[in-house]
């Protein structure tokens, strides 16, 4: 646990040493990323037109995104970047991963945190069925650690997996009900719509819409009739961690000889 909390701190200072703005650089990308969505898919295009607070929505959605983003990707680069590391001292290989990760969560909260702050700006009726957000907050975590545990395995002795694993975030986030609302799917595809909303992370970003923005958010409960079918991406998030773990546990012998 002290080489943990030591390794968190001393990342999250690096994070953005010898930039002017430092650390608040982790509320302006999102925030500057959520402007240039906002204006160019809800005001010219007019996507969620009709939906309420879907702005707020779509702020909530890029947070989400850009915690799950950062922490697979810097977790996936940290066993490589912390080679160094792993060859002087003899401990866990995990606390790297966990390490990166951590950091990242740091930031989400930060960021929700401003969510919160517009929300309120913005007239949000909040309900008592916020208090369940930390629970999704949880598997969204667990999600983004299991791909993380993953490809940062994999990464030690491939790394094109970087380049492949880019591809694969671009195509994944506009695949994701982030800048659009589910219905849009569903104009074309209703069963397309059911195979997404799904997915972890679509089922987290619908399921927080649900609890913090708007209770008239189609989520995998009120979305399909099937009683077990939102269970299918808890599910999914329990394979891939067991996955993950496993992997690495059997990789991380060499680790030393490899980074």
């Amino acid at each position: 646990m002290i080489l943990l909390r030591e390794l968190v701190k001393t990342d999250f200072k690096l994070r953005y040493q010898g930039s002017l703005l430092g650390h608040v650089w982790s509320v302006v990308k999102p925030l500057a990323l959520f402007f240039v969505m906002y204006m160019v898919f809800v005001r010219f295009l007019k996507f969620g037109a009709g939906i309420p607070h879907f702005a707020i929505s779509l702020l909530l959605a890029i947070t989400i995104w850009q915690f799950f983003s950062e922490a697979v990707g810097q977790g996936m680069n940290s066993v490589v970047a912390r080679g160094d590391l792993l060859r002087k001292i003899n401990f866990p290989k995990v606390i790297v991963v966990i390490s990166a990760t951590v950091n990242a969560l740091i930031n989400l909260s930060i960021n929700l945190g401003v969510v919160l702050v517009f929300a309120v700006i913005n007239g949000v009726d909040f309900h008592w069925h916020i208090l369940l957000a930390p629970l999704l907050l949880i598997e969204l975590y667990v999600f983004a650690l299991a791909l993380a545990l993953l490809l940062s395995a994999l990464y030690v002795r491939f790394r094109d997996i970087q380049h492949i694993w880019d591809v694969i975030m671009q195509a994944w986030f506009y695949a994701t009900p982030i800048i659009y609302p589910i219905t849009m799917v569903a104009a074309v595809s209703v069963t397309a719509s059911k195979i997404l909303i799904l997915t972890p992370i679509a089922q987290i970003i619908q399921d927080m819409r649900y609890l913090v923005v708007y209770d008239g958010t189609d989520t995998a409960w009120n979305y399909i009739a099937d009683p077990f079918a939102p269970f299918i991406p808890l599910l999914i998030v329990i394979i891939l961690l067991i996955i993950g773990i496993r992997y690495f546990a059997r990789q991380s012998q060499k680790f030393a000889e490899e980074t």
